[in-house]
């Protein structure tokens, strides 16, 4: 498939056909890393990471990634250019287009990425915003995928904070024929325009979608259950009186016995052991959900391969 040139900010931009040949291109590229087959795909090309979140995984896997396959990433901090501040993001995106073959942005308004990417003449990549995290979602789809062979027919629940995960969790899962749950406390459900999107996507794919105030209820049968942070970047100050609203929301061993017998636990972490999952939760599961940190860098250079 040709995807030269498309920006990836969002999953509901991308068919089931694309984003399936994605998953199996970062399988093909996981397996030829594991075996020490060279693959420079983007020998020479050059991708501008700006960040004005603070960043651990994103980071280091889009850096190794465009390493991997034969490129150069530069990283920008939003001191460096204060992002819409000391200019226009109009200008901003069309000086780095004269410069790189990608631009990757990780910051909070969603609509500094969609003006960035209006004003781009190269691909842009969503490194997260406050209302998406799409390639946080393909290594989670591509992690499923490892453990159960397929993703069609396949209940994934998430319990927390209706965010930016619970956002591209439900699209990529809709999309892709799986059925979602997402559980969280009343008036921390989803934005209702991500989950009409989720459910006209759910109505093609044969799956569902429902959100619930019922933990229990959002993870009966489920074969993945997910969870993140209560309080996410930005939302500090509200961190405690979260910690309470939030609290029978938690993955522990207690809502486990409600999932299927195969559940697997994912996290997309950072993690706060004891809050949104406890620590023997976490450690029981660590393998795959360090398998799904780890499948961020081959999900990323899948999309890195395809677009630039």
């Amino acid at each position: 498939m040709n995807f030269k040139g498309k920006d990836f900010i969002t999953l509901a931009d991308f068919s089931k056909e694309e984003l399936i040949y994605l998953i199996e291109l970062a399988s093909r590229l996981k397996a030829e890393t594991k075996s020490g087959t060279p693959h420079e795909i983007l020998k020479n090309k050059t991708l501008a990471m700006f960040f004005s979140k603070p960043s651990l995984r994103t980071r280091i896997s889009f850096e190794v990634g465009m390493h991997q396959l034969g490129g150069k990433s530069y990283v920008i901090k939003q001191d460096e250019i204060s992002l819409g501040v000391r200019e226009s993001i109009a200008d901003t995106a069309r000086v780095l287009s004269r410069y790189v073959d990608g631009v990757m942005i990780r910051t909070f308004d969603h609509s500094d990425v969609l003006e960035f990417a209006k004003w781009a003449d190269v691909p842009v990549i969503n490194g997260l915003t406050d209302s998406s995290h799409p390639c946080q979602v393909m290594a989670d789809l591509l992690t499923i995928k490892e453990r159960f062979n397929s993703l069609e027919g396949l209940k994934l629940a998430y319990l927390g904070d209706g965010n930016n995960m619970a956002h591209s969790l439900m699209l990529g899962c809709a999309i892709l024929g799986m059925d979602v749950s997402i559980g969280c406390p009343q008036g921390y459900e989803p934005d209702k325009s991500y989950i009409e999107l989720a459910q006209n996507f759910a109505k093609n794919s044969g799956s569902k979608v429902v959100v619930t105030n019922q933990p229990q209820e959002a993870v009966h049968s489920a074969n993945v259950l997910y969870t993140d942070v209560w309080a996410s970047m930005g939302q500090e100050a509200e961190a405690e009186a979260r910690k309470k609203i939030f609290y029978p929301y938690q993955l522990n061993f207690g809502i486990l016995k409600e999932a299927a017998e195969d559940v697997i636990v994912l996290h997309c972490l950072p993690a706060h052991r004891g809050e949104e999952i406890t620590e023997d939760v976490l450690e029981k599961y660590a393998d795959v959900i360090f398998d799904e940190a780890e499948n961020r860098l081959h999900a990323q250079k899948a999309v890195l391969a395809s677009l630039l």
